[in-house]
């Protein structure tokens, strides 16, 4: 049996964690970083700057800037990610408008559990949308552009970009305290990203051994989309002929390989091991 995507139903998957990741993201700035008066990086940065010196919602100032950006992500990268960017653009600006009026003192006192916490929650939304195509604009279409044509990861681009961000907060603080809680959520947040990516892109190699295969091998193809290689091979203690199924798939969507296997050959034999990198069409491409 055939089971083909709902593409309508992949989409809008696409978008309810993009605009989870939006949710957090504005969450982890409006209540921990900027009550903490901490400056960050990114244009959510550089707009907290302009909120601290003339007290200019943070919200707007983001989408203003952004606009700019945002022509020049479309032009590089295309129109699917300029769609999801503009999205991601204008409902990051309503989030951030919204909860800036609503919470107005730090949820924890400590500077520097904020700026972990912080971190932490606002890296990782990053990677959440990033994963998903879209972007939170910024400095981050900047590195997405960046990254289409090096190898270089978003972490450490974004890093690069946000130190230059933080280092102008001295200019309106004059404090190294505040510089140093900068960079801790900058720091934090890059490996965080990182880590939220390598976790979405790490692929996995199965073998399947099944007297069964080729009814498996068509409900992989069919059901997670993915390429399916048959090995001819021999059992030593058998001296049988048997076939051999391997495929290369995201960690993610090994459950659901299992899965149809299961439904297929409970008694199946199965090996899976992580891969370095898998490159090619449905993967990474190469640079």
């Amino acid at each position: 049996m055939k089971i083909k995507k709902n593409p309508l139903l992949t989409g809008l998957r696409s978008y309810s964690i993009i605009t989870l990741g939006l949710f957090i993201n504005a969450l982890a700035w409006t209540a921990f970083i900027i009550p903490s008066e901490i400056v960050g990086g990114g244009i959510t940065g550089l707009s907290t700057l302009i909120f601290y010196a003339t007290g200019f919602p943070v919200g707007i100032t983001f989408f203003l800037i952004n606009i700019i950006l945002l022509v020049l992500g479309i032009r590089s990268l295309g129109l699917s990610f300029g769609i999801r960017t503009i999205y991601a653009s204008v409902m990051l600006s309503v989030f951030l408008s919204v909860l800036q009026q609503y919470i107005t003192e730090p949820v924890v006192t400590d500077k520097f559990m904020a700026a972990i916490i912080g971190g932490i929650l606002g890296g990782g939304s990053v990677g959440l949308v990033f994963s998903q195509g879209g972007s939170t604009g910024g400095t981050d279409i900047i590195a997405m552009m960046i990254n289409k044509y090096r190898n270089i990861s978003h972490g450490k681009l974004i890093l690069y970009m946000d130190l230059i961000i933080i280092s102008s907060s001295w200019f309106l603080f004059h404090s190294i305290e505040v510089l140093v809680y900068g960079v801790v959520v900058m720091g934090v947040a890059s490996y965080a990203i990182d880590t939220v990516l390598m976790g979405h892109r790490q692929s996995v190699q199965m073998f399947i051994f099944s007297k069964h295969p080729e009814q498996i091998a068509e409900q992989i193809a069919n059901d997670v989309g993915r390429g399916v290689t048959l090995i001819n091979g021999k059992g030593w203690y058998s001296k049988a002929d048997s076939n051999i199924l391997m495929v290369v798939v995201r960690r993610h969507e090994s459950t659901r390989v299992f899965h149809n296997i299961k439904m297929i050959d409970p008694d199946a034999f199965i090996s899976i091991s992580k891969v370095m990198g898998v490159y090619g069409k449905g993967f990474d491409p190469m640079r």
